[in-house]
């Protein structure tokens, strides 16, 4: 129960963070496209609507937000789900997990861990400051990635209206905001709700996922693999062709124990 705890609210951790994460998920979808060489004439013009829309210290602002006002909120939300619907998704069988007792998960971690949610929240919090310096030294080339692309978009005239737009005390409020409205506490608040409809419905996803790849073959055995593929396979995780084990597999009983 531990080690599907800590998974679930690792999971959710990462999906409050979305906002910040898609961005970055986006530009590795077309990292592979070699560009063509942007007009001089509009990228200068779009760097000051990039000034705008996106100031230094916007990532770490948007991290900071979203620990406050998401991550916090979400961790919260996921302990009070209750201990049955943590099984199902694990892998315990409907019928079965009905028959558990409707206390929530935070109940349970309480008695693991009496200090959990301190934990949790110290990891995040440890977490979100190591990705602020990250975030940082990447923010930059973000920058210039959004100028080009603004280039491309929009002609100069066009630019040069949004900056004119964006010189307004309304543009300017909206320049500033734009991003942050992606960790508005309205905003916040729908996708906690969405939460808990979202767990009921992991193993429904779960069994899909089962069924997409039930015609594959099943990932071989160590004694399946020739002796070259033992040693190479030794090779790249670090250890003696003799050390290899089977990965560990998680099976329905562990979801109630440890």
């Amino acid at each position: 129960m531990m080690r599907i705890a800590r998974s679930i609210l690792a999971a959710g951790m990462m999906a409050a963070a979305m906002p910040v994460a898609a961005q970055q998920s986006a530009a590795s979808a077309v990292a592979a496209e070699a560009p063509t060489a942007v007009e001089p004439a509009r990228l200068a013009a779009a760097q000051p609507v990039i000034d705008k829309l996106f100031p230094v210290g916007t990532y770490q602002r948007m991290m900071r937000e979203t620990l406050d006002k998401l991550m916090v909120p979400m961790m919260d939300s996921v302990l009070e789900m209750p201990v049955s619907t943590i099984a199902a998704i694990g892998g315990l069988d409907e019928e079965q997990a009905a028959t558990l007792d409707q206390g929530t998960l935070a109940e349970v971690m309480a008695i693991y861990d009496p200090h959990f949610r301190e934990r949790t929240q110290r990891g995040m919090q440890a977490m979100m400051t190591g990705m602020n310096g990250l975030m940082a030294k990447m923010e930059p080339r973000v920058r210039n990635g959004l100028a080009r692309a603004y280039a491309r978009k929009f002609t100069a005239a066009q630019l040069d209206e949004l900056s004119r737009f964006f010189a307004t005390p309304t543009g300017g409020l909206y320049a500033s905001e734009s991003l942050m409205l992606f960790v508005d506490p309205e905003l916040v608040t729908e996708m906690q709700a969405f939460v808990p409809e979202l767990m009921e419905q992991m193993p429904a996803f779960v069994k899909a996922m089962e069924a997409a790849t039930a015609d594959l073959p099943r990932p071989r055995k160590i004694e399946d693999l020739s002796a070259a593929e033992r040693t190479k396979l030794a090779r790249l995780l670090g250890v003696k062709p003799g050390d290899l084990r089977e990965p560990e597999e998680t099976p329905n009983e562990d979801v109630i124990g440890d």
